[in-house]
């Protein structure tokens, strides 16, 4: 299937690394004009440059701290002079939920809930509000926020209050972009092979006395495929929702964690 994504103009937040790296390379793949938006300029640079060399795409090294609505309007405005205006926008930069976020409530203090909003909730708020009068004023956009699985189950105290209210202000935006052409829609992946896997596995495996390949193994049965999914699979989801062949699909959340035993979602 042709996605159409030739020649489209395309923003990755968290495009260093994870699911963001991996969504940038399939855009680019696809034809797509990408810009990889991270805090780290070392890592962004590294990650751009492999990303032109194995795409051959045209890619943009924007460093910016989606936390900072300053920093997010001037990386935008940068990519709209150097491609002309912006199609899509790829919101991934926040941190993976197994990443330490406290999940009981005695250790979820208030400063711990600001930190996740500024990034996740917040974050994504500000590039969406950055590109859309670009994307409006053309008649044509696609939004998609990597959000989580924690969102329908409470793993994690703050990680399952960050990802819905990441839902329902794509919903919120979708009802008000949806008229002009732009759709707005949320990928909630569940447990991601990524470049953290292999310590994630490691302490795992220490806290339970196992093998990692005992922990891969537990973490592969809590999906309905058996295995964990890879970055390169939810990205190709993303790729999909970016496309023009998505209009169908706006507002909604799709699940992309390789399914939920014993649970149905309509």
């Amino acid at each position: 299937m042709d996605l159409q994504l030739g020649g489209r103009r395309a923003i990755v937040t968290g495009g260093s690394r994870g699911i963001g790296l991996a969504t940038a390379r399939v855009l680019a793949t696809e034809g797509a004009r990408v810009a990889v938006l991270a805090r780290d300029p070392d890592a962004l640079g590294a990650a751009a440059a492999g990303l032109r060399e194995r795409t051959g795409a045209q890619v943009l090294a924007v460093p910016a701290d989606t936390t900072d609505d300053a920093a997010v309007r001037a990386a935008v405005r940068t990519v709209a002079e150097t491609f002309g205006g912006v199609d899509v926008l790829v919101n991934a930069a926040a941190r993976p939920a197994s990443s330490g976020v406290p999940s009981d409530l005695g250790s979820t203090t208030d400063d711990v809930v600001r930190a996740e909003f500024e990034t996740k909730v917040l974050g994504y708020l500000r590039c969406a509000r950055a590109v859309a009068p670009l994307m409006t004023a053309q008649g044509w956009g696609r939004i998609v926020n990597v959000s989580g699985l924690n969102a329908r189950k409470p793993a994690s105290l703050v990680g399952s209050v960050r990802n819905v209210a990441v839902a329902s202000m794509t919903a919120a935006l979708a009802a008000e972009l949806g008229p002009q052409g732009v759709n707005v829609t949320v990928v909630h992946p569940g447990i991601t092979e990524t470049e953290r896997t292999p310590g994630v596995l490691a302490d795992r495996a220490a806290a339970a006395g196992t093998t990692t390949e005992q922990a891969r193994a537990e973490l592969g049965a809590t999906t309905t495929i058996g295995r964990i999914t890879t970055a390169a699979e939810v990205a190709d989801v993303i790729a999909f929702l970016c496309s023009p062949r998505s209009v169908a699909v706006n507002g909604d959340a799709v699940a992309a964690g390789g399914g939920t035993p014993g649970a149905t979602h309509y």
